[in-house]
């Protein structure tokens, strides 16, 4: 019996147009004069270390160059690390750092009014009428859980973050390794035959399934990718409960 609900967010509930063209563009120019702003915040400047320590384990080429290049250049080291995190947007590289990074600059830009939320509209329907059933939701996405949180908060449709019971971001795993979801279930504190995941990508399904996981596979018009493998397709929100019987 199913009983949880858990959901990727970039093509699952969100167009991920919203997060391409909007969300990753304002952290790109926003980045710089943040990370100059708050350099000396502590919590900040943890996040600027964490980035410096990932940048040295990193044995991308273009990083390594990068990182070659900038031990020339007499510069602070936030400015150093804002060419790296730069560097990881640009090439679409996943950090746990610059995730919490961009959540502290969209936070600014939430709370400022200049980012507000777009869902698909079965997005809205689905979660309220999951919670009122008394399904407990969650979120995982490579996105950090602060970000997660004002993507819910500041919605054109208002404030849903309290339909999520529960928030998980890469501190708990990989999305695409198996031990991440049995640690996820863990937290959740049911059985993973009790949760349904949903999600665009086939290695998270995969990964979810190999847990025990039930999958649903997001396939979307837009979304980047369009292969399902052998889980159940969805085309919208509105398509899941036939599973939660």
């Amino acid at each position: 019996m199913i009983s949880h609900i858990l959901l990727d967010i970039e093509g699952t509930t969100c167009p991920a147009s919203f997060v391409t063209e909007t969300l990753f563009p304002y952290a790109q120019s926003a980045l710089k004069n943040f990370l100059e702003r708050h350099k000396d915040d502590p919590s900040i400047s943890r996040l600027i270390n964490d980035a410096e320590g990932e940048w040295m384990r990193d044995q991308d080429a273009e990083s390594a160059t990068l990182r070659h290049q900038s031990e020339k250049i007499d510069q602070p080291k936030h400015l150093k690390v804002e060419a790296y995190l730069q560097l990881l947007m640009s090439l679409d590289r996943k950090s746990t750092a610059l995730k919490d990074i961009q959540g502290k600059i969209w936070k600014e830009g939430y709370t400022a009014g200049k980012v507000t939320s777009d869902l698909f509209e079965d997005a809205y329907e689905g979660l309220k009428r999951w919670h009122k059933k008394g399904f407990e939701l969650g979120i995982y996405s490579s996105g950090s859980i602060e970000a997660q949180h004002l993507l819910y908060k500041y919605t054109r449709r208002g404030d849903i973050e309290n339909l999520f019971s529960h928030w998980f971001d890469t501190h708990i795993g990989n999305k695409k390794k198996q031990l991440s979801y049995t640690a996820i279930a863990s937290a959740m504190a049911c059985k993973p035959q009790q949760i349904l995941f949903i999600s665009d990508n086939s290695d998270e399904c995969d990964a979810a399934k190999s847990a025990g996981l039930h999958t649903l596979y997001s396939l979307r018009e837009g979304n980047p990718q369009q292969e399902p493998r052998d889980h159940p397709i969805i085309i919208n929100l509105g398509d899941v409960d036939q599973w939660l019987k």
